[in-house]
């Protein structure tokens, strides 16, 4: 889990509000996604990006803290022994980015082993929800400068690119396996494109999942609590509150698949019925079969050789790898070629 590429979003202007975020004005794609993704007579999908509005996000934080859900806990393990490795490696960085941040709670242990070695260290987080960056700000404030940037991946690395200074390397963090939820033919792009906004001599912290027992993977994905059903159709309810949709959230169900072929866990809402749902906001009415589903998310799990290939074929090279060994998850820092 964690936010997906968000390459077709459209930024309008990206500035400082009152509280003192960088904002990123966004038109309405989530609406035009909508439309595009349920709409047709094929399989229906949406981006698991939109999971993450400011309730997606505080739910995506209580699924971390489910026993069934051990990535970022196996995550965190390996920050918190490996920060004084990983900023001996990257040197006196002057910037610490971080795509998708959260509320920046694992990137302590990175910020206190980098600003031992420079005390000049400015953390910019990226995420599209401004409560997790409010509360990302609050727990990082005492350690160094926070300057975060509300907005997509892209484009927040972007802005920071535009108004980077000074000559010290830039350690852009990548944590929690988000990397996953990024079909594997896009990644060697995906890694290009934020390469384009990094300079030689840069540095990449990576995390992945690695391929696991599938019913220790499937467990992960829906735990007995129902917190990840939660999460899931929150999306729904997302179009409710914000395209005046009509779903039901309790004609869906929750459904998780493991996908041998393509490694990967799926995530999808279910149909309970025939029904239709009206979207107000695109005066379109959808119609969903009983047994049809909403693709939500897809999360790719790897093995370390794939993973150092994609390090090579998109222009970076891999100077260490750390590996939990409770649960299977790597830890990878590239520095840019």
């Amino acid at each position: 889990m964690r936010d997906s590429v968000a390459w077709k979003t459209t930024i309008y202007e990206i500035g400082t509000s009152e509280m003192g975020l960088t904002v990123a004005v966004q038109l309405s794609q989530f609406a035009s996604d909508v439309a595009e993704g349920l709409a047709g007579s094929g399989q229906k999908r949406l981006s698991s990006r939109y999971f993450y509005d400011d309730l997606g996000s505080s739910l995506f934080e209580a699924i971390t803290l489910l026993p069934e859900y051990g990535l970022t806990r196996a995550d965190e393990r390996l920050l918190r022994s490996h920060a004084g490795e990983i900023a001996s490696l990257a040197g006196r960085v002057s910037i610490v980015a971080e795509l998708g941040s959260g509320t920046g709670k694992k990137t302590k242990h990175i910020l206190n082993a980098v600003t031992r070695q420079s005390r000049e260290v400015v953390y910019q987080p990226i995420d599209v929800s401004a409560a997790a960056l409010a509360a990302c700000g609050l727990e990082l404030q005492e350690v160094c400068e926070v300057q975060p940037v509300c907005g997509d991946w892209v484009e927040g690395l972007r802005a920071i690119a535009r108004t980077r200074l000074g000559d010290h390397p830039l350690l852009l963090l990548f944590l929690g396996s988000s990397i996953g939820n990024l079909d594997r033919e896009a990644l060697p792009g995906f890694f290009q494109g934020l390469k384009q906004y990094l300079r030689t001599g840069d540095f990449l912290l990576l995390g992945a999942d690695l391929v696991k027992d599938p019913e220790i993977m499937l467990a992960a994905y829906d735990d007995p609590t129902g917190v990840t059903a939660a999460f899931n159709l929150n999306i729904l309810g997302r179009m409710n509150r914000e395209l005046n949709a009509h779903f039901d959230l309790r004609s869906f169900a929750h459904e998780v698949r493991w996908n041998e072929q393509d490694r990967c866990i799926e995530m999808h809402l279910l149909s309970c019925r025939d029904q239709l749902v009206h979207v107000a906001a695109l005066d379109i009415t959808l119609r969903f079969r009983a047994g049809e589903t909403i693709w939500t998310e897809s999360s790719h799990k790897f093995s370390q050789p794939e993973l150092d290939d994609y390090a090579r074929l998109s222009g970076f090279t891999t100077l260490a790898t750390w590996v939990d060994e409770e649960w299977p998850f790597a830890e990878m820092l590239w520095r840019v070629s």
